[in-house]
């Protein structure tokens, strides 16, 4: 924690930990404010809905395809620092138009024809926004910190991460769509004004020729970062672990309707638990490893979240035996008998996840040259992506032939043991790169 608190007040890692935190907490307050308002005052229809919220997650997701590897490309082969303004600048634009959007939508003015076009656009435009600052804000680390408080400050910005989202999701949910409008421009511009004080970060090898060509530059890319077995290994982890929270986020929602017979304001308070729990696991893991990169707990927290998968699906059992047809409230909800259990438990999958997944991403940045960061960590984009896509399908498809909820949390825990596997893996290759030849 003292290496964690004297970063907070460095100027080498607090400009760029506040310009992380106000771009996750801008691209989550503009993104929810826009499906809430969509989902809620525009369609009537489930299947509208549902279609809606799908395009618009596939419009966010799609330049993590297309551009992650000229994204690494680029912040390899430039100043890091200079892209961030640049891209901090772009925001601004982006949301002058996100939050015409948005006040097109409050008016009722061209609500199909303008508004909702309007935020797709700025939606699909955060996506390239972030498919561009993602690499960056991992790759700057072993720049700008020493190597002993890298892994400190990658879970600091994973930490802060979290709660942005979740801090940008909560007031979505609480404002009129007409002040989101507001401050969506309010916090770009303080993004961009935080972004000034990031210390230049020049590249670290010479500039070489771009490459456009996007289906060839990700395959290269992917191909070419898999080469080192640790980072490959640490690259199946992490997107092993998205895949099972692809799958736990698409959960929630049926499960607290269906299963708790719960309001959709409890379900939101499982994703602040979840939010909050990542946070926590993030930070806790560098004072158990006190600042030292190493998957020496990557099996055993991953295992943790299984057992505590299993704890919370034996509570959600429970649970169900003892609830009737009405839906409680958050009031109701933490007053049952088994809600600390129930809430305990998620909490604890999250910090467990916490815990397995920032020691990968600090690995991601300091086993590779530091030349190769940026790239590397765009190529981790790049699987990841899929990755999540693949959870998003296999959650579909268990519910397509039928399986219920419940049952599908004990699937999702036992696909832990394969993400335990991948992190002996990388925590043996480890100790074989450590070992005097």
């Amino acid at each position: 924690m003292t290496t964690s608190t004297a970063l907070l007040k460095s100027r080498r890692f607090l400009p760029l930990f506040v310009t992380q935190l106000l771009g996750a907490f801008n691209d989550n307050l503009f993104k929810n404010a826009m499906v809430l308002f969509v989902v809620y005052s525009v369609y009537s229809s489930e299947a509208a809905e549902a279609r809606f919220s799908a395009i618009a997650s596939g419009v966010f997701v799609l330049p993590f395809f297309l551009l992650s590897a000229l994204s690494g490309q680029l912040a390899d082969m430039r100043d890091k620092a200079k892209i961030i303004r640049v891209v901090k600048m772009c925001e601004i634009g982006i949301m002058l138009v996100g939050g015409t959007g948005l006040f097109l939508a409050w008016q009722g003015a061209a609500v199909q024809t303008g508004a909702i076009p309007l935020m797709m656009l700025a939606l699909f435009a955060m996506g390239v926004h972030s498919t561009f600052f993602g690499p960056i804000k991992y790759a700057i680390l072993p720049q700008h910190l020493e190597r002993g408080q890298v892994l400190s400050g990658t879970g600091l910005v994973e930490a802060g991460t979290y709660i942005a989202i979740l801090a940008g999701t909560i007031l979505a949910g609480w404002i009129d769509v007409e002040w989101a409008a507001a401050c969506v421009i309010v916090f770009a511009v303080l993004g961009y004004f935080s972004s000034q004080y990031v210390p230049p970060a020049p590249p670290m090898s010479k500039p070489e020729p771009l490459d456009f060509h996007v289906v060839r530059a990700s395959w290269n890319l992917v191909r070419h970062t898999m080469e080192d077995r640790r980072v490959f290994i640490a690259i199946l982890a992490i997107s092993f672990f998205w895949a099972i929270g692809a799958v736990l986020f698409i959960q929630f929602p049926p499960l607290a309707k269906n299963v708790l017979s719960a309001s959709k304001e409890v379900a939101s308070l499982f994703l602040v638990m979840f939010s909050v729990g990542v946070a926590i696991g993030s930070v806790a893991i560098n004072a158990l490893l006190k600042g030292q990169v190493s998957a020496r707990y990557a099996p055993a927290a991953v295992i943790g979240m299984g057992v505590f998968l299993l704890l919370f699906e034996m509570v959600c059992r429970l649970w169900s035996q003892e609830t009737g047809p009405e839906l409680m409230d958050v009031a109701t909800f933490v007053s049952h008998p088994l809600a600390i259990a129930l809430l305990g438990t998620l909490l604890m999958i999250a910090v467990t996840g916490g815990m397995f997944v920032v020691p990968l991403y600090a690995f991601l940045t300091t086993f590779v040259d530091k030349s190769q960061t940026a790239r590397t960590v765009a190529a981790n984009n790049i699987v990841n992506s899929g990755a999540m896509v693949i959870g998003s399908l296999i959650a579909a498809g268990m519910s397509a032939v039928g399986i219920p909820i419940i049952e599908q949390l004990v699937v999702v825990a036992l696909s832990c043991l394969g993400a335990a596997w991948l992190g002996r893996m990388l925590w043996k290759a480890e100790q074989e790169a450590a070992a005097p030849t």
